[in-house]
């Protein structure tokens, strides 16, 4: 039991460690996360002391430390609602429940209201992060979707945020009425990512690149230009004569060299001097890297031969430069 003046002075001390505990738990579901080919974006965050102060006072706690369960958190954001359960499952397996997941999503007597879903788990947080008690911080993880992160950062400032002065009817009213579009929109997306998933023309891009992506998340999360991605596994597509197995093969390789490719991001790629001072090797921070190493390493002569009449050359000479090969 703490009063709030203890848990506020407590927070200031500990909140460091708070946020390292937060950003530990995202890291390790980002990597689990691109292991189990689930398309997401993770974030975390510590309360800032301001927020645990008014969150305090707005909501009377009695016991402050125990009661604020949100100090550390994590976000996942999914592409649409179809990946809510499996990244729900893989939280589930990777880190250790306090308590039941709060899901709304199917809650009895809610099909005729418009709500925001909560996907809300409770859980320890990966690492070695402590506190001044020796016990391991929990974690709030959400899960949402990208519409719904949309619509839930929105209202939050609109509706949630400490005021003396309520927000009218009408316009809460309307605010909610924008659940119906976000369900709607969550559902176009996966019709979508399904249909195009079995596209046989685009599919084939597709799978190559994402499966990519998803390596690539292991080693950085660094943002990257999605068109030029695109555009060139479209041409490293045509030197993998045997797609079939081709993700395993990728995934092996990305094992097996895995030291060889950290060192490589980390002297050309995101946030290397080559990269950020003399804007060279862009190649080396896209996720199509790894495909354009692998093939250097096993079908050099075949890749040469299709880049040449498809790419600009030094793009590539960037790339053998990066992986210590010669063209």
């Amino acid at each position: 039991m703490s009063t709030p003046e203890e848990a506020l002075e407590r927070y200031r001390r500990e909140q460091p460690r708070i946020e390292r505990a937060a950003k530990l738990t995202a890291a390790h579901i980002r990597r689990r996360a691109a292991r189990a080919r689930i398309n997401c974006e993770v974030s975390s965050r510590a309360k800032d002391v301001r927020s645990f102060i008014l969150k305090a006072q707005h909501k009377q706690y009695l016991n402050p430390w125990e009661q604020i369960t949100d100090k550390a958190g994590v976000r996942i954001v999914v592409q649409h609602q179809g990946l809510l359960d499996p990244t729900l499952n893989l939280v589930k397996d990777e880190l250790t429940l306090v308590g039941e997941p709060e899901d709304d999503r199917g809650a009895p007597g809610a099909e005729d209201r418009l709500q925001y879903p909560r996907l809300h788990v409770q859980v320890l947080a990966w690492g070695d992060q402590v506190g001044d008690d020796g016990r391991p911080y929990e974690c709030e993880i959400q899960i949402r979707t990208e519409a719904t992160d949309l619509w839930a950062r929105m209202s939050h400032k609109l509706m949630y945020k400490p005021t003396s002065t309520a927000v009218p009817s009408d316009v809460r009213r309307s605010l909610y009425r924008l659940i119906a579009l976000v369900e709607l929109y969550d559902l176009e997306v996966q019709r979508g990512v399904e249909a195009l998933a079995d596209h046989p023309d685009i599919a084939r891009s597709n799978q190559l690149l994402e499966e990519a992506a998803h390596i690539f998340r292991t080693f950085t999360d660094h943002e990257y230009r999605r068109d030029l991605s695109e555009e060139v596994v479209d041409v490293l597509a045509q030197a993998i004569p045997d797609q079939s197995h081709y993700a395993d093969r990728l995934a092996k390789f990305a094992e097996e060299r895995r030291g060889d490719l950290e060192r490589a991001f980390m002297d050309y790629g995101p946030g290397s001097d080559h990269f950020l001072r003399h804007g060279r090797y862009l190649l080396a921070s896209q996720p199509e890297s790894l495909i354009i190493f692998e093939r250097l390493s096993t079908a050099k002569l075949l890749l040469q031969g299709l880049w040449a009449d498809e790419l600009p050359q030094s793009m590539l000479n960037d790339m053998a430069d990066a992986w210590g090969v010669s063209l």
